[in-house]
């Protein structure tokens, strides 16, 4: 696997203050998409002045993270796409490894672990281990072992890459986890100012993409057994937080019931966060 012939392709949103260094991280020759969904212009010239081998592609609204992703393979010339989360930080010689790993390997997916996580899986001592499934945070997609598959634009956030993997492995194709750990800081691709409304539309989204996940593969009643004890859970918690005056908590239980019932319903997955 040659460097020039794989494209990274980074989604950001309200990611000003990190997609920086996670930049300056990656080879100046690499090929590199950004998908920007929070239609900030000004990041475009800024990284556009400051990186050679950089394609920025401004939204005119939050698509979610699949969507944009998948205008980021559709852009790419190569055969490789090496999708990264803004919060992701690669050493050069972890890319070497990562590269040198998977050269003259068949597989559709590959994807290192957070460092944070590398002594969570047993590898027998080999430097990879077929699996059902990776996270979304460093994913190197072969294009020409994927069959047309890209990721499932009805998910806005949460659970898609574990879709895409399960989509994958119905084709019989190799889906690698690399015993090779990078870091992650998880949750820091947006800037801080904005956690309060992240955070709801995490709370609103885990819960509506897990029904969806389960309706989408297993059908409409084994999403909704799956799920219930969540919904019944959540409510209760919203109650007792809502009684005791933690709104915070309070409102994040809300959204979890909100968004399963607005999965139940078959809507589509509509919350989006609001920033003044």
């Amino acid at each position: 696997m040659e460097i020039e012939n794989i494209t990274f392709v980074i989604t950001t949103f309200n990611s000003e203050k990190i997609i920086l260094s996670c930049i300056k991280n990656l080879p100046k020759y690499s090929k590199k998409i950004v998908i920007e969904n929070s239609g900030n212009h000004k990041l475009k010239k800024i990284l556009t002045d400051q990186f050679t081998n950089i394609r920025v592609e401004v939204m005119d609204e939050n698509l979610g993270y699949g969507r944009a992703n998948n205008i980021g393979i559709k852009l790419s010339t190569t055969d490789y796409v090496f999708i990264l989360n803004p919060d992701v930080f690669i050493k050069t010689e972890e890319l070497n490894f990562i590269f040198d790993t998977l050269k003259n390997i068949n597989f559709a997916i590959a994807s290192p672990i957070e460092k944070k996580e590398i002594n969570k899986f047993n590898f027998n001592n080999e430097i990879y281990k077929d699996v059902n499934e990776v996270k979304g945070f460093a994913m190197i997609l072969n294009k020409n072992r994927m069959k047309g598959e890209l990721f499932d634009e009805n998910f806005f956030l949460y659970l898609e890459e574990i879709d895409l993997c399960k989509r994958i492995k119905k084709l019989k194709e190799k889906i690698l986890l690399l015993n090779i750990g990078i870091d992650h800081l998880g949750g820091k691709s947006h800037d801080s100012h904005y956690n309060l409304e992240m955070e709801k539309s995490r709370n609103w989204h885990w819960m509506w993409s897990k029904f969806y996940f389960y309706k989408k593969h297993y059908g409409y009643l084994y999403g909704f057994i799956k799920t219930l004890p969540n919904l019944i859970s959540s409510f209760i918690k919203f109650l007792f937080f809502f009684c005791i005056n933690e709104k915070i908590k309070s409102q994040n239980y809300k959204m979890r019931c909100l968004g399963l019932a607005s999965s139940y319903l078959l809507k589509k997955s509509y919350y989006r966060p609001l920033f003044d």
